[in-house]
């Protein structure tokens, strides 16, 4: 991506609505979906099952995959054919962690609260939120981050260029609300699940609606801290 010629690289006010595809979609799958079902029982089949509110017995059935296949489409996990293995367990869980975040994500003191307005980012929950100090002004929100061998930096940054409808001549894709914090990694928006793997270039993607919340709210000179570890990195 470029910015004024210089190469840039792409990267709950959340109810929690939009974290899952409702059961009453995944059980109403076509029997054109359904005929592309497996019968196997994965590794995480127990952990699946109870996310998805199925009888927890640790085999597969053809309602579990339904209900599994429709969540792995929705957010774009490849093959979507109601395997209960790794990515799916892996993104359901990060599902929970940042339900069980609430309105206080964070609780645990990680993001400082002495900077005046800041934009955090957990990359082990693939959450964000803005903080007036310790004072939670805007989030928790779901967030999609760098992928393996393309990870957001962590550490403490500034908003230096924002750019509203910025586009990426490296990746040939907009990138709109950008607001660069580290050498051509920005929060943007993008039309895609925030649970699509494997993930961005680098930049901490947005659902639209929270990008352009992060455009009214910040400028230039913000402070933005990233940390922990996106799981699958």
């Amino acid at each position: 991506m470029y910015v004024g010629g210089t190469r840039k690289r792409a990267g709950v006010a959340l109810g929690l609505t939009g974290l899952v595809v409702p059961l009453t979609v995944a059980l109403g799958a076509s029997p054109a979906q359904a005929a592309s079902c497996t019968t196997s029982t994965g590794p995480y089949q127990r952990q699946v099952e109870k996310f998805m509110g199925r009888p927890v017995d640790g085999k597969q059935s053809p309602a579990d995959c339904k209900a599994t296949q429709t969540f792995q489409r929705w957010h774009g996990i490849t093959p979507s054919i109601g395997y209960a293995g790794e990515v799916t367990w892996r993104t359901m869980n990060t599902i929970l962690q940042q339900r069980a975040a609430g309105k206080t994500p964070n609780a645990a003191g990680k993001c400082p609260t002495n900077k005046g307005r800041i934009a955090c980012v957990d990359l082990t929950r693939q959450l964000s939120w803005i903080q007036d100090g310790a004072k939670l002004a805007y989030g928790p929100v779901p967030v999609r981050t760098g992928r393996d061998g393309d990870e957001t930096r962590t550490g403490a940054r500034k908003i230096y260029h924002r750019s509203i409808d910025h586009w990426s001549t490296l990746y040939k894709v907009r990138m709109p609300y950008a607001q660069f914090f580290d050498g051509g990694q920005a929060f943007h928006s993008v039309g895609k699940s925030m649970y699509n793997p494997p993930g961005s270039r680098g930049c901490v993607n947005m659902r639209d609606g929270d990008a352009k919340a992060y455009w009214k709210m910040l400028k230039n000179g913000d402070d933005v801290f990233v940390y922990g570890r996106k799981p699958g990195t």
